[in-house]
């Protein structure tokens, strides 16, 4: 046990006097504007340092050369490189390892902290994240590094939140900026950033949130700008202007991205039951997917890493048709093995990429069979990247903004949208999830963005439930029921066996109105015998529940095998706390109250 003069102990408790002392702050205006703008900068640092590293870490395993791209290369200088993905999956193994060891959960995203735990993330998660992040990309996996610039933006922006002691949707929206910073300093594109914040993290558009939104994705631009950031600008020239008649062949382009995008994470989630089917430990499969990729690098190095060089390659350099559609197969291929088998990372670039050359496939497709639309391959490869990106990572609104901010050119805006749109309506009526969602439903989550959920969960049937509830003995005959509780006395009671376990719900009315003989059990008139809820069920599943069954009123028992009687819940009175509540939601979002 420490002394009582021990420096430790004072400093624990000036810690804790220090931090009980900051007042909850209701911050609106110009508070959390000032700190979207520091989550910004942060952001816009910790992006570009973390792309450096792995620029470093090409430079020394690759001998990619300073300013030049791992996937630019036109071959690897030395076969031996190709064995690289392979040591990046051993080293990812050896952590799975070691995190398992420690009892480490599964890390929480900026998406499932939003929609699930009102914007707290684990700064652990975070650190985790990153490294395996980068070290996936590094060793030349064949993943992005936006999952992990905008974890460390959002990561970081949670903390800074959570330590002013905001309220639950500031510290919501400030997630977002960090986010949404990380983004626009990833590409020097403060729109797509603000974008990708409201539409995937936030997870809805509103006045109050532009000014904070907007000011931590400005603010990380510049900051990535001012410390070397390289930016992402697709350099097009002589684009033809496209008018309403011709967005038709685009649009069907869209459909196509949507159609892929779906395929795509499909393939993701076979690799990975492979992997489970085939018995190999979680801590391996990072190790042979790493060599599957090598061997693909050898082929081409367009499909290693994130693509940043392989995609200006594509816009700059007028491929066959044979060659590009070798490398989309190539490249998707090496995406599922990588994330399959375990790499940390993500296909928001992939994505970006795979669309480009989706785009080039159609319009050399299109050149054969009808040479007389004349498609010009620089703006199919725009809009599949946009439209594939679209289906894979969501967010209409943000991919269009990373397209004519990385073009520079107005004139794709009406074709580009028109074809996100479509590919967004595709993927959201066929499939309903983005690549984030899809693999929180293989887990077994059921969000589908980040909107915010985490208060139903915690409006369970037991907080719900009355407990006064009458019960009566299902053995009771009909006659002695109608004596023992009267019409009028009550509108329900619970037929119970011996030890309060549910038989039925008895509905006082319809008893007293039953022409069965006054012999008869009531047990024989109970309804609703198998449906029942447990007080751990959330809002959402007991609602279901009540549509499931056509009831007005269910029991509510300590769990499925027992059934023992615990309370009474109505479908009205649960209908009308989840009213209240996302009323009080709604006006939090809003700044009211």
């Amino acid at each position: 046990m420490p002394a009582r003069n021990d420096p430790q102990v004072y400093a624990r408790r000036l810690r804790a006097v220090l931090i009980s002392s900051i007042p909850v702050l209701e911050a609106r205006g110009i508070v959390i504007v000032l700190m979207a703008g520091m989550v910004g900068v942060i952001a816009g640092a910790l992006v570009t340092g973390m792309s450096a590293l792995v620029q470093g870490m090409h430079w020394l395993l690759f001998d990619v050369q300073p300013g030049g791209r791992l996937s630019a290369m036109f071959s690897l200088a030395d076969p031996v490189q190709a064995m690289f993905p392979a040591i990046g999956g051993l080293l990812l193994g050896l952590s799975v390892i070691w995190l398992r060891k420690r009892k480490f959960r599964t890390p929480v995203d900026p998406i499932e902290a939003n929609a699930l735990y009102g914007g707290r993330m684990s700064l652990t998660d975070t650190f985790i994240i990153v490294a395996q992040t980068m070290i996936s990309s590094g060793f030349g996996g064949s993943v992005g590094l936006e999952a992990g610039y905008t974890q460390i933006g959002s990561g970081i922006a949670s903390r800074l939140a959570r330590a002013f002691r905001l309220r639950r949707n500031d510290v919501r929206m400030l997630v977002g900026c960090g986010a949404a910073g990380a983004i626009s300093a990833a590409f020097d594109a403060p729109l797509t950033g603000a974008f990708y914040g409201f539409e995937l993290v936030i997870g809805i558009y509103s006045v109050a949130n532009v000014a904070p939104v907007m000011t931590a994705a400005i603010a990380a631009s510049l900051t990535a700008e001012m410390f070397g950031g390289v930016p992402f600008p697709l350099e097009l020239s002589g684009l033809p202007n496209l008018t309403a008649s011709e967005y038709v062949p685009f649009m069907l382009l869209g459909l196509l991205g949507g159609a892929a995008s779906i395929a795509i994470m499909h393939l993701v989630s076979i690799v990975e039951q492979l992997f489970v089917r085939l018995s190999i430990d979680a801590s391996v499969r990072p190790f042979i997917g790493g060599i599957f990729v090598g061997l693909l690098g050898l082929v081409t190095p367009q499909v290693l890493s994130s693509g940043h060089g392989a995609l200006h390659r594509e816009f700059a350099m007028n491929y066959t048709l044979p060659v590009v559609a070798s490398v989309f197969v190539m490249k998707l291929a090496a995406s599922a093995i990588s994330l399959g088998s375990g790499f940390r990372g993500g296909l928001f670039f992939a994505s970006l990429f795979l669309g480009a050359l989706l785009g080039k496939v159609f319009a050399g497709v299109m050149a054969m069979t009808a040479p007389s639309i004349g498609i010009d391959p620089a703006v199919a490869a725009v809009v599949g990247m946009t439209s594939l990106a679209v289906g894979v990572v969501g967010g209409p609104l943000t991919m269009t903004f990373l397209a004519l901010e990385s073009t520079r050119d107005l004139t794709l805006t009406g074709v580009v949208l028109a074809a996100s749109i479509m590919s967004a309506i595709l993927v959201r009526e066929t499939f309903g999830y983005s690549f984030s969602t899809w693999r929180f439903h293989l887990r077994g989550e059921t969000i589908r963005s980040a909107h915010d959920v985490g208060w139903m969960r915690s409006l369970t049937v037991g907080s719900m439930m009355r407990k006064d509830v009458r019960t009566i003995p299902a053995s009771t005959t009909l006659s002695e029921f109608r004596k023992e509780i009267p019409l009028g006395s009550g509108q329900r009671v619970i037929a119970v066996e011996q030890a309060d376990q549910y038989v039925g719900m008895l509905l006082v009315p319809e008893l007293h109105s039953d022409p069965s003989d006054g012999d008869t059990p009531v047990s024989a008139l109970a309804q609703f015998k198998d449906a029942v809820l447990v007080p751990s069920m959330n809002v959402q599943t007991a609602a279901e529940t009540f549509q499931r069954t056509g009831a007005e009123e269910l029991a509510v028992v300590e769990d499925f095998d027992e059934r023992i009687v615990l309370g009474l819940l109505t479908e009205s009175h649960l209908m009308r706390r989840y009213a209240e509540e996302l009323d009080k939601a709604r006006r939090d979002l809003s700044g009211e109250g």
